[in-house]
């Protein structure tokens, strides 16, 4: 049993791509944004406690200044007795630990009127001991589990046995602070990756459903399905619908080519059959006589060398044609006269031209025109224009040939007088397979074959057409300047 493939859409579609990539990468900048926020949030309220304590130590060794006139040992003893009143009588004893401590790091005295145990730590008064500015600071939790900020300051003059004093205040309201600012702070980051997720999503999805529409039309123009469409608006609105659009002309297109190469295998083969008919009917009809002398094996003879060369002249251009759409043919360009090899053309169809009972108009000029062409391909040209004209021209009209040159570019015009092109033809008879509706016989790719050679000599075919009245076919070279 074959094991089932999984859609490669799943994880390589546009919905999985955005969902690795700018999903990705807005939650990636969401939480950088968070923690940049909660840090700067945390710093600011642990930076304020810090800072107040600074601010009381600066004041309380500011007092101790008004004894800087006493003696050493008398100085020291009042600043001793000055620091343990300022615990007895401190003010702010619901908000902070106010403690002493002696050159051991001890507790000499405290606010709580206890030894602080349980509730200290070492850090703060090691750090302030190799500070340059006296400072300690210590984070932690005491051993009920509630988390304090301790401040620890060398006592900036001698006070016999206190050597620091250290703040110490909780941290629980600030921690609840902080706390209430991440779910807040989350909470806002939530609604706006939600936010982000469904309009991204809703975006991704306007593209890819339409999208997967297109795919499945264009999978079925692929089958060869032709004469499916997608729905248009009115007024294009955005890509998706120039999309939908261009996909619907592309499927016109290859409908309208589809049914042009049917139209032309159709018509090569009835093209084919009729000589071959011919041939085969005037085998049959030569096999039955004996006497080469007989007239009717003569015609029988012209007849069939006649259709043989119609059918290579009719499976060349073919060949033709197909090379120079596949670049399979190289055009081996060189300077020569563009009214010589004009003359030449016109002087090799002039015998069909009068066979046909038309009456040909062509003054050779006396000049040169320069050219830098093909010859061949360019003697091809010609016959091509000349041959459509004899076709679609009734007895008794004119071909009329001209030539002249210009500034840059050398000009010929082949006019007859025969049925015309039908208006709603004009735009398409030089397209490959197109046979109008009052084309004759031939494979219908004569002008695409032309139009093809002239693209590649760098020179133009226009045409002009008036029904019943005529058709003018103009032909453009560039002028070869030394």
């Amino acid at each position: 049993m074959a094991r089932k493939q999984k859609n490669p859409g799943l994880k390589n579609g546009i919905t999985a791509r955005w969902l690795r990539g700018n999903l990705l990468i807005t939650v990636l900048l969401m939480l950088v944004v968070e923690g940049m926020f909660l840090y700067n949030y945390t710093e600011s309220y642990y930076d304020g406690v810090q800072q107040s304590m600074y601010q009381r130590f600066s004041s309380i060794t500011g007092q101790l200044k008004v004894y800087s006139g006493d003696t050493s040992q008398k100085a020291a003893a009042n600043r001793s007795v000055a620091l343990r009143r300022m615990v007895e009588q401190f003010s702010d004893k619901d908000k902070y630990e106010f403690m002493l401590l002696d050159s051991y790091g001890e507790v000499i005295a405290s606010t709580s009127g206890t030894g602080a145990e349980g509730i200290v730590t070492w850090e703060d008064f090691e750090q302030a001991q190799t500070a340059p500015d006296g400072m300690g600071v210590a984070l932690y939790e005491t051993s009920s589990g509630e988390p304090v900020m301790s401040v620890c300051c060398l006592v900036p003059y001698a006070a016999e046995d206190v050597v620091a004093m250290r703040l110490v205040t909780s941290m629980t309201l600030i921690q609840t602070q902080i706390k209430n600012a991440f779910l807040l702070s989350a909470l806002v980051v939530l609604v706006a990756l939600a936010f982000t997720v469904a309009s991204g999503l809703y975006f991704v999805r306007s593209i890819v459903a339409p999208l997967g529409q297109v795919e499945r039309i264009a999978a079925d123009i692929a089958r060869g399905d032709l004469d499916v469409r997608l729905p248009e608006a009115v007024v294009p609105r955005d890509e998706m619908d120039r999309l939908r659009s261009t996909i619907n002309r592309m499927a016109e297109g290859l409908a309208e080519t589809e049914r042009m190469k049917n139209e032309f295998i159709s018509s090569v083969s009835h093209e084919l059959r009729t000589p071959l008919t011919s041939i085969r009917g005037w085998v049959e009809t030569l096999n039955t006589l004996d006497d080469p002398s007989d007239e009717n094996y003569r015609k029988g003879l012209q007849i069939i060398s006649s259709e043989t060369t119609r059918l290579y002249n009719m499976v060349e251009e073919l060949l033709d044609f197909s090379r120079l759409q596949n670049g399979g043919i190289k055009m081996e360009c060189r300077p020569l006269d563009l009214v010589a090899e004009l003359t030449d053309a016109v002087l090799f169809c002039e015998p069909r031209i009068r066979q046909a009972g038309l009456v040909l108009s062509y003054a050779e000029p006396e000049e040169m025109i320069p050219v830098h062409a093909d010859p061949d391909r360019l003697r091809q040209v010609f016959i091509n224009i000349l041959d459509n004209a004899i076709k679609y021209s009734a007895p008794g009209g004119r071909i009329t040939v001209k030539i002249w040159a210009g500034e840059y570019k050398a000009f010929i015009e082949i006019i007859d007088q025969g049925r015309g092109i039908p208006p709603e033809d004009l735009g398409n008879v030089k397209a490959k397979f197109f046979k109008g509706k009052n084309a004759v016989r031939g494979s219908g790719i004569g002008l695409a074959l032309v139009e093809s050679i002239m693209t590649a000599l760098d020179g133009t075919l226009d045409l002009r057409s008036t029904l019943g009245r005529g058709t003018v076919v103009t032909l453009g070279l560039p002028i070869y300047r030394k």
